[in-house]
Formats: structure tokens, sequence, C-alpha cells
């Protein structure tokens, strides 16, 4: 069903993979937190960056299935969205919630709540285009998958350069 598209898939599924494991280093800079500032971080910033890498895993690794029919591959990549949907909406909530030190600025409200979503109703989207055999399934599930790297990898970077000069500042 992806004839053509192996090495992109491979590509980002690597991608995402190796940045979930820089993510873990990042977790131990938080040690340096207070720990309710580390808890609130990782629950609204640092879990949602991961989870959407690991979507883009998922989908990753779907698409490496030989001989998997359209329909269960677009199921799995379907319900996969909607939990990252749902996931994003819940983010979304907890920073307008405003729980913790630190009121969030307004591009986190973007970033890691309502970017995500707009990506994973693509995502849904590209399953049931693919489901159904449309010409453009393939490109639209690429498109969003990439969108949703990029974006997790500008989430990322936020996450770090915010959490950084708070580590090494001494008291």
């Amino acid at each position: 069903m992806f004839a053509g598209w192996e090495n992109f898939y491979l590509m980002i599924g690597s991608a995402a993979a190796g940045l979930i494991g820089l993510l873990f280093v990042v977790a131990t800079l938080t040690g340096g937190l207070g720990a309710d500032k580390a808890e609130m971080g990782a629950r609204v910033y640092l879990t949602p960056t991961v989870s959407h890498f690991a979507v883009v895993l998922a989908a990753a690794v779907v698409t490496a299935v030989p001989r998997l029919d359209p329909w269960p591959t677009a199921g799995l990549i379907a319900a996969t969205a909607l939990w990252g949907l749902g996931y994003s909406a819940n983010v979304a909530r907890m920073l307008h919630a405003r729980r913790g030190p630190v009121a969030p600025h307004w591009t986190d409200y973007w970033c890691y709540g309502y970017f995500p979503g707009a990506l994973y109703l693509a995502q849904i989207a590209a399953a049931g285009a693919l489901a159904m055999g449309v010409f453009w399934g393939q490109d639209a599930l690429a498109a969003a998958m990439v969108g949703l790297l990029l974006l997790t990898i500008r989430n990322a970077w936020d996450l770090v350069t915010s959490i950084a000069p708070q580590v090494n500042r001494k008291p």
C-alpha cells in the first residue's frame, strides 16, 4: 500500500524515535527545578511532546507492515490520531486552567494544543482517504506526519530552551 514511501517513513520514524530518546535526557535536566514546576512542566509540555513523537513513530511502524490491507491500516492510523486529538484537547484544557507557578505563553496554546489537534484532524482525514482508496490519502498522511514532526521538534526546542537557563542558574 505504501510502495515507494518506505524511505520516507523509515526516516521520519527514526527521527521520532531518536528524539524521544533525547527527551529522556531533557527529563533529567528537570531534576534541578522545584517539584511543583517540574511536575507541571512534565504534564503539560514534556509528556505531550513525547506523545506526539510516539504518534509519528506509530504511523511509521504501521506503514511498514507488509501486506496490511487498507482498512486495518487506516483504522490503526485513525485510532492513534483520535487519541492524539483527545490528548491535544486535554493539553489545551490544562493550559487554559493555568495551574502552576508560571502562566503559559500565548504560543503554548497554539503549539501544544491547537496546532497538534489540527494536524490530528488532517491525519484522520488522510486515514479516511486511505480506507476509501482516494489518490491523495498517502500524500495527506505524509504531510500531516511531517507537520506533526516539525511542530513537535519546535516544541522540544521550546522546552529545552526554557528548562536549561533555570537549571544552570545558581541559587
